[in-house]
Formats: C-alpha cells, structure tokens, sequence
C-alpha cells in the first residue's frame, strides 16, 4: 500500500470517522444539558405559581422525569467524554498526516511511512482502548 491509498483510505477515513461522531455526540451532550437546564429552570416558577395553574403538580413531575431521563441518557452514552475523546483523536491524526506529509519531526527519515503507519495505528487503538474502559468502568460491564 502506498502513503497515498494509506492516507486516503485510513487516515482521512478515521479522521472523518472521529470527527463525525465528535459532532454527533456534542450535540446530543449539549441538546441534553439545555432540556435539563430548561426544566431544572421552570420547575420552581410553576410551583411558585401553582395555586393559578391547573395540573401544575403534574406538570412539575413531567419535568423532574425528564431530567431524570436526560441525566439517565447521559450516564449511560457518556456523550461528553466520547465528544472530547473523538475530537482529541481526530485532531492528534491530522495532526500526524500534516507532518508526515511535510516530512517534518519524526518523518525525516527513510522510515518515514514505516512510522507514520505505526503512530497512526498506535493513535487508533488507544482509542478504541480507552473509550472501551470508559464505558466499562461507568457501567460496571464489559464493553
């Protein structure tokens, strides 16, 4: 395989790969919070105003279970840490094609895509080592 095929076919595959899922999971963590902030918000003025609302003893219930459920989603998918994770990955692999590609730092010698290859690699499965004991220790399961 050559650095070209390697890049275009690993490299800026993961790179979008991680990247997309960064986005994808700083929205979910973001649109989570802002319901939770939202209720947390309201649940004090309708018990405030309680005596001129109808059903407003229920109403504050539906928004205490939808923090809950929001605070459930969240510890279970761990959206935050996986935005970050994903975002520091794809940044440390273009990070590591901009050098290889200038054949700056470690990529001066004639090992160069040798090296290349195994930081890349190296990059990816720490990763995917990581996010596994993520999910395996605040879940108290395997992953």
């Amino acid at each position: 395989m050559s650095p070209e095929e390697y890049i275009r076919d690993r490299v800026d595959k993961q790179i979008e790969w991680y990247s997309n899922k960064s986005t994808v999971n700083q929205n979910w963590f973001k649109s989570l919070k802002i319901v939770e902030i939202v209720c947390a918000a309201i649940i004090p003025f309708i018990a405030g105003v309680n005596q001129y609302i109808q059903y407003g003893n229920y109403i504050i219930a539906l928004l205490g279970v939808l923090i809950a459920i929001c605070v459930g989603i969240s510890s279970i998918y761990h959206h935050q840490e996986n935005w970050i994770n994903y975002r520091a990955t794809s940044e440390t692999l273009k990070h590591e094609k901009y050098l290889f590609m200038t054949k700056t730092g470690r990529y001066t010698g004639e090992n160069s895509f040798e090296n290349f290859v195994q930081c890349i690699e190296g990059h990816i499965s720490r990763e995917n080592t990581s996010w596994a004991s993520v999910v395996k220790s605040k879940n108290g399961k395997n992953a």
